[in-house]
């Protein structure tokens, strides 16, 4: 049995919450954020101990914290819940730069302790399928990715036009481009970028980024109304995996040769449950970081992210 404890009472904490009555062997125990009534009411709602403090959590019996916060606070977080010992699952981004993630990691090897960003598309059971198909229908080593998401519809309140929470489409959307990227194409070497920065933050950024295996276009926004659907390109044949990729479901495979073929692989318990899934197996094995989101991996996204803000006068962050 796996005790986790949440720290952030939001709604991707309620996901994760949801998501855990579909994994074996977990239990939230505690539950912690700055604000006591919600924390209480999802405890009431979820289960566990509304804990009185971040403190009081880490010091508690737990093996694992979800960490799922504003932005500038993961971190701190996360580097005190491993020097309690637990484990970590933070949210995506899990540090505002490059060089914020690093420390985090360097407290995760002083200390052994698992950590992981919960970057959650690669462990839906479509992109798992689409991985195992590829594997022996291949289109080729893929050499080009599109990909993109806008969400006009974010509210005027939102943490993501807050430049003091590290607001803005590359962190809260772009992450995710840049983990489809990197996943396909291998580590960026050349990042360009161009965009829209009003209110301390970035409306909208286009991105295109070459990569050891190829080159990548992709964009985020919050000012505009983005299709979300993403393209992968190989010498054979493209995939194309239909909106919003990053919760995957369906994709169509074109082959050079005409053959079409489609892959539907509905997921359940909100698919935050996989990444949580798989980052138990991690915990149980005593694995010191995930072979799917490696260190080095996260810091290849944060990487991407940091260049392109830079690109657009962006001033850095932690």
């Amino acid at each position: 049995m796996i005790r986790w404890g949440v720290v952030g009472v939001g709604y991707i904490s309620r996901r994760f919450a949801q998501g855990l009555k579909h994994v074996d062997d977990v239990q939230l125990t505690h539950v912690w954020s700055r604000r006591p009534e919600p924390t209480a009411e999802f405890a009431a709602e979820h289960g566990g101990i509304a804990c009185d403090s971040f403190e009081a959590l880490i010091e508690s019996d737990l093996d694992a914290v979800y960490i799922a916060t504003a932005h500038p606070s993961h971190a701190a977080y996360s580097i005190a819940a491993m020097r309690k010992g637990k484990a970590v699952l933070c949210e995506k981004p899990a540090a505002v730069s490059l060089a914020e993630l690093d420390r985090v990691l360097a407290v995760a090897r002083e200390t052994g302790m698992l950590f992981m960003e919960a970057m959650k598309p690669g462990f839906y059971p479509l992109y798992r399928a689409l991985r195992e198909h590829l594997a022996v229908d291949p289109i080729g080593q893929p050499n080009y990715i599109r990909a993109g998401a806008g969400v006009a519809n974010t509210p005027p309140q939102h943490a993501a036009f807050d430049p003091q929470r590290a607001g803005g489409g590359l962190l809260g959307i772009g992450i995710y481009e840049a983990f489809l990227a990197v996943d396909w194409l291998g580590a960026s070497h050349e990042v360009q970028t161009l965009g829209r920065v009003a209110g301390g933050i970035d409306l909208f950024a286009s991105v295109n980024s070459a990569h050891e295996h190829g080159i990548a276009q992709w964009y985020c926004g919050l000012d505009l109304h983005g299709r979300g659907d993403a393209l992968i390109c190989g010498p054979q044949g493209n995939v194309t995996i239909e909106a919003p990729w990053w919760n995957p479901q369906r994709a169509t495979i074109a082959y050079v040769d005409g053959r079409t073929v489609e892959l539907d692989k509905p997921f359940v318990g909100g698919g935050l449950n996989y990444e949580t899934e798989h980052f138990c197996d991690c915990l149980r094995v005593g694995a010191a970081q995930s072979p799917a989101i490696s260190h080095e991996r996260s810091r290849q996204m944060i990487a991407m992210i940091d260049q392109s803000r830079t690109a657009l006068g962006l001033p850095p962050l932690g």
